[in-house]
């Protein structure tokens, strides 16, 4: 049994009972679907967001961090699909729109221990860089827009980091099935 402990429209915080018997408290989204995570990239590019997320920040944990074009399924456009859901948000936060579209992995779960959220991970050919709309920042979270020569990744990665960016889980996700297609 689920029991809200706490109700916001974007966010609850709910207890359940874990095998043992003991309890367990967990985040959920009760406005969503699901979650879209897409990665733009060229034959030799590939995009990131730069963004400033606020939980992070309160934690101290890095005041920048580095994400792909990610949404909620359903909670403004009700009854989309993900494919709709992939398309939207890659307009919305990059500009871009796909030459083709390919679905990686429909459940993959960040933190399964804390949030009840999966994300669907997806890629997304890039054949046109040039944006055919002004981009959205998400309220002020994205910051930056970085195309990253594919050749380069690895050392651009570890250079942010050590500059104190967080990378994002579900941004690694992504480039980990680039690197299984043999695309980087």
């Amino acid at each position: 049994m689920n029991e809200i402990l706490y109700n916001t429209k974007y966010l609850q915080l709910k207890k359940t009972t874990a095998k043992n018997g003991n309890p367990w408290y967990y985040a959920h989204r009760p406005n969503a679907e699901d979650v879209v995570v897409v990665l733009p990239h060229t034959e030799e590019e590939v995009l990131f967001l730069i963004e400033e997320r606020p939980p992070l920040i309160a934690e101290g944990k890095g005041r920048y961090s580095i994400g792909l074009p990610a949404g909620l399924v359903g909670d403004e456009r009700k009854g989309e699909s993900i494919e709709d859901a992939i398309k939207a948000e890659l307009l919305e936060e990059s500009g871009l729109v796909a030459e083709s579209i390919k679905i990686n992995v429909k459940k993959s779960a960040g933190s399964s221990g804390c949030i009840s959220e999966t994300c669907v991970l997806a890629s997304a050919y890039i054949k046109d860089k040039n944006t055919v709309k002004p981009p959205v920042n998400d309220g002020g979270i994205i910051v930056d827009r970085i195309w990253v020569k594919k050749r380069d990744l690895a050392e651009w990665l570890d250079l942010k980091e050590k500059e104190g960016y967080v990378i994002s889980a579900h941004t690694l996700g992504a480039l980990f099935y680039l690197l299984l297609e043999g695309k980087i």
